[in-house]
Order: C-alpha cells, then sequence, then structure tokens
C-alpha cells in the first residue's frame, strides 16, 4: 500500500465492514456452535478461523488487485450447519470445509465460475437460500416470548436505522440491544477480559452423506449466495474483478483454516459495499485501503476471539436469537425478490423453498440438498415443452 493511498475514510469503512460482520454473521456462528454442544475453546478456535481466513485473503487480495476485496465468512453455509447439528459430527463438517476449499479452488482455477452458476435457475437457488435462512428470521419473533421488551426494542432499532441509516442499520440495532438487555439486569458484562484465541485442530472425516447434505449445498450457498452478488457488486462499482484470483484466493484461505473449524470463506456481499462506495474515498483507484483496513481488523479479531466469546456469553440467549434474525431479513427479502422475478421458475422455486424451509431428512441426507433436488426436478417437468 502507498502512504499516499491512506485515506481516514477508507480505514473507517474497513471498520464498519467488520463490525457489522461481527454483529450479524457471526452470531449465527456462535448458534450453530452452541447447537452442535461446542464448548468455550472450540468457539474460540472457530471464530479464530474465520477472522484469519478472511482476514489474510482479504488484504492480500486487495494489496495484489489493488481493489477492495472484502471477505467474510460463509453466513447461509452457517445457517445450513446449524440445521444439520447434531446428526452431523465435528470430524464430517471439518471434512466437508476441505472439499468445498477444494472444488472452490478447482473452479477457480479452471475460470469456470460462470457457467457452473448459469446452470442453476436463479429463482430456485433464491429459494433454496431463503429457506435456510427462514427459520433465523422466525426465531428474532419466537425469542420475544421470552424477553418481549428487549426484542421488540431491537425490532424498532432496526427499522429506525433502516429507515435513516440503512447501511448501519444492524450496528444499532446490537447496540439498542444491548443498552436495553443492560437496563433489565441481564447481561454479565463484568466477566469480560482481554482472552486470546486458542486454536483446536480436528482431523477430518468424509462420507457421502455429510459430502450431500452439507458440501454439495454449501458449495452452491457459497456461488449462487456469496460469489455472485459480491463479483457483481464489485463489477457495479466499476472494477475488473477477475474471479479465477478471488476464487483460488479465497479457497486457500478456506483450506487454511478448514481444520479449526473455520467455514468456507468467500466473497462479502453486503458489507462489500461499505467499501466500494464513495462513503469509503472518492476516488477509485484509492479504495483498496479499505480492503486492507478490514483485513488487519479481521486479524485483530482472530488474535482476541476469546474475548468475543466471552462478550457474546454475557447477554441472554434472546438477544442472541433476535440479533440473527433481524441480520438476515435483508438477505431473506432480497432472495424472496428474487424468487418472485423468476417467472419462468416461480413455483419451482417455491418448492425448492419449502422443502429446504421444512427442515425434512430423508436417507441421511439435509433440507438443503432435497431442497435443490425437488426444486430442479420440478422445473424440468413444468418448463413449456419445446415444438
Amino acid at each position: 500500500m502507498s502512504f499516499k493511498d491512506f485515506s481516514l475514510s477508507a480505514w473507517v469503512a474497513g471498520a464498519l465492514a467488520v463490525l457489522i460482520s461481527y454483529c450479524g454473521p457471526l452470531v449465527i456462528f456462535i448458534q450453530a456452535a452452541q447447537a452442535g454442544g461446542m464448548d468455550a475453546q472450540t468457539l474460540s478456535s472457530w471464530i479464530w478461523a474465520i477472522s484469519l481466513g478472511a482476514g489474510l485473503s482479504g488484504l492480500l487480495l486487495s494489496a495484489w488487485l489493488r481493489q477492495p476485496i472484502i471477505t467474510a465468512w460463509s453466513a447461509p453455509g452457517t445457517a445450513l450447519l446449524l440445521s444439520l447439528f447434531p446428526q452431523i459430527s465435528m470430524a464430517e463438517v471439518v471434512g466437508a470445509y476441505l472439499t468445498t476449499a477444494v472444488l472452490v479452488i478447482a473452479i477457480g482455477v479452471t475460470g469456470c465460475f460462470e457457467r457452473i452458476v448459469r446452470l442453476i435457475p436463479k429463482g430456485i437457488a433464491a429459494g433454496m437460500l431463503a429457506g435456510i435462512l427462514f427459520q433465523f428470521g422466525a426465531q428474532a419473533f419466537r425469542a420475544s416470548a421470552d424477553m418481549a421488551p428487549l426484542v421488540f426494542a431491537m425490532l424498532a432499532a432496526y427499522l429506525l436505522g433502516r429507515r435513516l441509516w440503512p447501511r448501519y442499520a444492524i450496528v444499532l440495532v446490537a447496540g439498542v440491544g444491548l443498552a436495553v438487555a443492560t437496563l433489565l439486569g441481564d447481561t454479565r458484562l463484568q466477566m469480560l477480559a482481554p482472552v486470546l484465541a486458542s486454536p483446536v485442530f480436528v482431523a477430518p472425516a468424509f462420507g457421502w452423506s455429510a459430502f450431500f447434505s452439507f458440501t454439495v449445498p454449501l458449495l452452491l450457498v457459497s456461488l449462487t449466495g456469496q460469489y455472485l452478488p459480491g463479483m457483481s457488486l464489485l463489477r457495479l462499482a466499476g472494477y475488473q474483478t477477475p474471479s479465477r484470483a478471488v476464487l483460488t484466493g479465497t479457497g486457500l484461505a478456506s483450506l487454511l483454516v478448514a481444520c479449526f473449524g473455520g467455514i468456507t470463506i468467500v466473497l462479502a456481499s453486503i458489507t462489500a459495499a461499505l467499501c466500494t462506495g464513495a462513503d469509503a474515498h472518492a476516488d477509485a483507484r484509492r479504495r483498496y485501503v479499505a480492503g486492507i483496513a478490514s483485513g488487519i481488523f479481521y486479524l485483530v479479531g482472530a488474535a482476541f476471539a476469546g474475548s468475543i466469546v466471552l462478550l457474546f456469553n454475557a447477554f441472554p440467549p434472546p438477544f442472541i436469537a433476535a440479533l440473527a434474525g433481524l441480520a438476515l431479513i435483508g438477505a431473506i427479502a432480497s432472495n424472496l425478490e428474487l424468487l418472485a422475478q423468476e417467472r419462468g421458475t416461480l413455483e419451482a422455486s417455491v418448492i425448492a423453498f419449502l422443502a429446504t424451509a421444512s427442515g425434512m431428512s430423508l436417507f441421511g441426507l439435509g433440507a438443503a440438498f432435497w431442497g435443490v433436488v425437488l426444486g430442479m426436478a420440478s422445473h424440468l417437468m413444468l418448463r413449456p415443452r419445446v415444438t
């Protein structure tokens, strides 16, 4: 990075991108760990791994390509993981992470990203993604049964944030939730302390059930729900970003952190908007500094992953549930909108959505797999005949 390219606005944009990731997608990761019965040390390792992977890939790709490449972990993939615990073992999860990383690298090296994405109709992919995220959105309102004042205060903050400061709405939600939970006396902030990360190595295991239930859906949601919108965002901002470099770089980062609990590292889409626009810097050629900054802040988060675990353990479960659900409303809405726009595959897409959201499991294979299978089968049967 050239010193003349340094700007405070770019560093602020990078910091906000990381803060929003920790306020939203990270909460889903913590819930997945709780569903899998993971202890605090294992969760610390998970947070260390995803932060390290996102930090290194974003920093190096931004510096190399001189573009604001903002990376993160797969939020839809994490939501998918939550639906599979405790039926799937942690060793199988790590095996799926490794397999997905290898497949992403292969797609990147061969340059066939765009061709693979076109094989799956957009509506069916959107239906599967909306189905995966649906339970998280619903749980934000189910949590009101336990702490209605907290949940409705966070909902009001979300609506106000979307009205006035849409990019930073989830930060406002987290802040209001923190304040209300503290006023209600439901926090344990006295337990907070600086705690360094403690990585835990997990030997992988491989099996066909985990491959079809987790690896295949994880790859699909990463390609269609993260890389595709992320690449589109960069290109709309005027950057001719090479998909080969991005997929290969993030795939290598995923490979590096997989055995420590790091789910697939992908191209960010929601938080990337903070770093690709004029708010990061008036000169588009100098916005790459925001990507470098986000990478550095992620690395700081990786170092203090133990403190992040303590922070989230200091809040009541309804706070976590509401924060995760509200953080995903935008993603659920955009996928439902895309589903409705694809008129030629509307019924098939709804079938994909319903099958995935149902949580069904047949022959040891999870709902996301069946959502894609039933959606594609419906599409093939319902599409107009060529005469």
